[in-house]
């Protein structure tokens, strides 16, 4: 059997003309016979806007002060991306919160099991780490853990998924990239290298930024709305204030559905290092990023390129990342010396760190963490739940086996920066307070290093 091909406008493509025209098969008498599903996806969108008066997280605050909100900025949503093929089913959930956390993250992917036929390890769950929304792992006097709210954004999941497997329709797969200007800086140097100067001998000796932006187009046939999903790397800390809201993204989501006719998804990249705008603002212009960010996204649709979903794999693993206990246990000593030191944000958050961290069993010498990917054709997606810093990121992408690869952090999980050996030695905030924060001893100096040596021999074995 012979299947006939004609080439199709950019119009046709974007409106999903291609999936239609890629199901058509033509017997030898000439009669048009509709081929198999290769390749489904599907899409479900719940809307999580926090109740007035719940605990919004990324900013300290001194208790009992803490930073609640008190009006609605713009509405946050979970949305859900179903990907089938090959008798295998995935699910991607993007979340407008801070953080997620592994066993929030458990817990999801065994509900979403229960209703549907997804296996709970093929369920990924993603913070876009926007600062204007409540965080779901625990963060020392960085923002609470609104008990009700996570529970209730757990049953939004569940539900998003369901949607989007009710949703599911053929489709056409095609990704593209594009470089952006002014719309990330990075927030830890006076000067830095981009992407585009990235080579084989580069090193973490220097900073760097990403300034690709990736997007996902699914085009789908039968009247079914295409789905489009983005990928770039910008903390989204624009806002300082107690109005909830996803921040730079969400501006970007209004600016596609009136141009584009279609809402757009994000997913985080490695923003260890680097916040939104050109950096005029160190926090970063919410209305100018989107308008760089949506210029961008627009771009990479005239560049896209078909992925032949010939494959779907997804695959996890543990990784262990090391830690630095003898620097804990020098903290722990120097609090009891000089508890107003800056390490310690103030006495009062020293205070209840060292009770906390006291009891740190001293033979812990490194962290468990869980890794994955999902592969569709020769795109790999690798996702982990660091705040990564641009050179790891780049080195990633640059030793990735697949042909395209898109990084996304924040997922199944938070444990805050992987920094640079520099970051370590300046005793920086990412190196020295965070982990304070978030429960854990400091890491190596070398251990995003390390991670990024895991991740790509990961990637290597995961590639079917």
């Amino acid at each position: 059997m012979q299947v006939k091909s004609r080439r199709i406008s950019r119009r046709e493509f974007l409106i999903g003309g291609a999936a239609a025209v890629a199901t058509t098969a033509f017997s030898a008498g000439g009669r048009a016979a509709k081929l198999a599903p290769r390749f489904e996806a599907g899409e479900g969108v719940v809307e999580i806007t926090p109740p007035v008066g719940t605990m919004l997280c990324g900013f300290h605050y001194r208790p009992p002060n803490e930073r609640r909100s008190t009006g609605v900025r713009q509405p946050t949503f979970a949305r859900a991306l179903v990907v089938r093929a090959h008798g295998k089913t995935a699910a991607v959930i993007s979340l407008d919160i801070a953080t997620v956390s592994a066993e929030m993250a458990q817990r999801v992917g065994r509900a979403v099991a229960k209703q549907t036929a997804i296996p709970a390890d093929h369920v990924r769950l993603s913070a876009t780490h926007t600062h204007s929304a409540p965080g779901a792992r625990f963060a020392r006097q960085w923002g609470g853990l609104p008990e009700e709210y996570i529970t209730a954004v757990e049953a939004q999941c569940v539900k998003a998924v369901q949607m989007a497997v009710e949703d599911l329709s053929e489709a056409e797969l095609s990704i593209g990239s594009t470089k952006t200007s002014g719309a990330n800086f990075n927030r830890t140097a006076d000067e830095w290298k981009t992407d585009a100067e990235f080579q084989g001998d580069s090193t973490d000796d220097d900073r760097w930024l990403d300034t690709t932006l990736q997007v996902l187009h699914f085009g789908r046939g039968n009247g079914r709305r295409d789905l489009l999903w983005y990928h770039f790397s910008a903390h989204p800390v624009c806002r300082t204030g107690r109005l909830s809201g996803p921040d730079w993204p969400g501006l970007v989501t209004t600016a596609i559905e009136e141009s584009e006719k279609v809402t757009p998804s994000f997913l985080q990249g490695h923003c260890g290092d680097v916040n939104p705008g050109d950096g005029t603002r160190w926090l970063g212009d919410a209305e100018e990023t989107a308008k760089k960010v949506a210029a961008a996204v627009r771009d990479a649709l005239t560049s896209m390129r078909r992925v032949d979903v010939d494959r779907l794999n997804v695959a996890s693993q543990e990784v262990r990342l090391p830690l630095d206990v003898e620097m804990h246990q020098q903290h722990l000593e120097l609090f009891q010396q000089d508890p107003a030191s800056r390490e310690f944000v103030d006495e009062g958050f020293g205070k209840e760190w060292f009770e906390s961290m006291s009891r740190w069993d001293k033979g812990r010498a490194d962290l468990s963490i869980r890794i994955s990917s999902l592969q569709l054709g020769d795109l790999g997606i690798f996702f982990h739940p660091s705040e990564l810093f641009s050179y790891y990121g780049l080195r990633l992408r640059r030793d990735s086996p697949f042909t395209d690869s898109i990084l996304v952090g924040y997922t199944d999980g938070f444990i805050g920066y992987l920094a640079d050996p520099s970051s370590h030695a300046e005793r920086n905030y990412a190196a020295v307070i965070v982990p304070k924060v978030l429960d854990l001893p400091p890491y190596t100096p070398t251990a995003a290093r390390e991670f990024t040596s895991q991740a790509t021999q990961f990637l290597k074995d995961s590639m079917g």
